[in-house]
């Protein structure tokens, strides 16, 4: 969801590189056009803008798919205008919906029978699907707590620092308080000891993640289980827990099958996984499937009937496309469970690689561990010269887009560049990220970025008018001498009346 700051200034014209070709006047850019262009001068204007985006494949910062096979996108284009929750015009696109959820919960080892319905939703992408986990824990618990006749006011979760921000979405819109474990140098993920202490009769459910963002790593969900489990006896509670899985779920059980973290563990009563991401699919579209019909209370489902018969429904959206379900039927049938560990292998080797490759340098520390998201997060051994946002930046210039960031508290010191390895992305394309991180070290050691008040500076001057001393007005000149990010961020304050903000 994008949310505009822009401050629009109406008079504000498009100017099209081929107006002669095919429009006489600029098109604005903060209000309807008054009359039509042609369909050609349409299409150009936004192409044109357009390519000023990143090359999605060489986004090195996304989990989300990329390529997809063109059956798949025939399949998509035909049927994007059908409204995914007219369950009665489009039956079997509701029929494909439900056997996805069906193939992901016994992918998940749900206690699910042979003639069993599994239980389990399609959503825009694991934002909902946590949403959605999230009240079902929250409604379970309120009503447990009215039966006992105790206060029901006060729900928490307990989660890790590395959570995904949708976790706090979820926490501050629907009113439920975020106990998060702190991480430290060293340990990037939720400690299960940690997050059982914290865990109190208000704690509706432990969240944990099977694939950090972070540094893609898998937390401990069995010895979490029986931590809780041994807490649940002492204390007479029932504490469940939610796997996030959107990163690892459509991972583990093709390159990891004997690694114990979904349905097989007692506790586990949700799981969500993005099909956007290692499901193989174009954003948006995400899962979420319970354990059995009732982790999910039947308050939380409404049922409709003005579309034509009686549906149910348990969604935070209401009317969206039918593409991304109908592509995620088709890669199941095309790729089946060998196809997806071939997909899956691939990956992790060519993580192999572009490790090896970045620990060749000998300038580096490899952050990422061995079982988890195949994708490789390291930073630098001496960062006196330079920092990971420099070498980021110094990356765009070969079109890479690889991310840098710091760790969430207590590990906030910590700052690393992160490489996620998908589908597409080749082991000739890791070479060549690899040749190109030597040539911009290389840069820096000889040329380095950074500017310090002993070297050569930049500043940047501003007229400022303040009051006198004597009560007149005097002119002053203030200096914006900073490193290359905070001059940046100082140009950008200058021209804040025409930006967007991404939420």
């Amino acid at each position: 969801m994008v949310l505009t700051t822009t401050i629009p200034d109406c008079d504000e014209q498009l100017n099209s590189t081929f107006a002669s070709r095919y429009v006489r006047t600029p098109v604005p850019k903060y209000k309807m056009p008054s009359n039509p262009i042609p369909k050609e001068a349409a299409y150009q204007i936004i192409n044109d803008e357009l390519m000023l985006d990143g090359t999605p494949r060489l986004n090195l910062a996304s989990f989300v798919t990329t390529w997809m096979e063109p059956e798949c996108e025939k399949l998509m284009m035909a049927s994007m205008n059908k409204n995914y929750v007219d369950m009665d015009e489009y039956p079997v696109t509701t029929e494909l919906q439900n056997r996805c959820v069906n193939m992901i919960a016994r992918l998940f080892n749900a206690p699910v029978g042979e003639t069993d319905t599994a239980v389990g939703v399609g959503t825009v992408g694991s934002s909902e699907a946590i949403m959605l986990a999230g009240l079902a824990f929250k409604r379970r618990w309120q009503s447990k707590r009215k039966l006992e006749g105790k206060p029901y006011d006060k729900p928490n979760i307990v989660t890790g620092a590395n959570v995904q921000v949708c976790w706090e979405k979820f926490a501050r819109y629907f009113e439920v308080e975020l106990k998060e474990v702190k991480l430290s140098e060293g340990y990037y993920v939720m400690d299960p000891v940690k997050a059982v202490e914290m865990v109190d009769e208000n704690t509706i459910c432990v969240a944990a993640i099977l694939g950090s963002t972070l540094t893609g790593e898998f937390e401990n969900v069995k010895l979490l289980n029986e931590l809780l489990t041994e807490k649940n006896k002492e204390t007479g509670w029932d504490t469940p827990i939610h796997v996030d899985a959107a990163s690892g779920g459509f991972i583990a059980p093709f390159i990891y099958p004997n690694l114990e973290w979904d349905f097989r563990l007692p506790l586990v009563k949700s799981i969500n996984a993005s099909g956007h991401k290692y499901g193989l699919v174009y954003p948006g579209v995400g899962w979420v499937v319970w354990r059995t019909k009732e982790d999910l209370p039947d308050d939380l489902v409404f049922h409709i009937n003005y579309l034509g018969s009686d549906q149910p429904t348990f969604t935070l959206n209401f009317s969206k496309g039918s593409s991304q379900i109908i592509a995620q039927y088709y890669q199941f049938v095309r790729l089946g469970f060998e196809g997806y560990k071939n997909v899956m292998e691939n990956c992790l080797a060519n993580a192999t690689a572009l490790k090896e490759g970045i620990e060749k340098t000998g300038l580096f520390n490899i952050v990422s561990k061995e079982e988890g998201v195949p994708l490789v997060a390291f930073s630098l051994k001496d960062s006196s010269k330079y920092d990971v946002f420099e070498i980021s930046g110094s990356l765009r210039r070969f079109g890479w887009i690889v991310p840098a960031y710091t760790m969430p508290p207590d590990a906030q010191h910590i700052a690393v560049l992160r490489v996620v390895i998908r589908e597409d992305f080749s082991r000739a394309l890791a070479e060549r990220l690899i040749s190109d991180i030597v040539k911009v070290m290389k840069e820096m050691e000889t040329h380095p970025i950074r500017v310090s008040t002993k070297t050569a500076h930049v500043t940047a001057t501003i007229d400022e008018t303040q009051d006198g001393e004597d009560g007149g007005k005097k002119n002053i000149k203030k200096s914006a001498r900073e490193t290359p990010e905070e001059i940046a961020t100082y140009w950008r304050q200058l021209v804040a009346r025409k930006k967007t903000g991404v939420c």
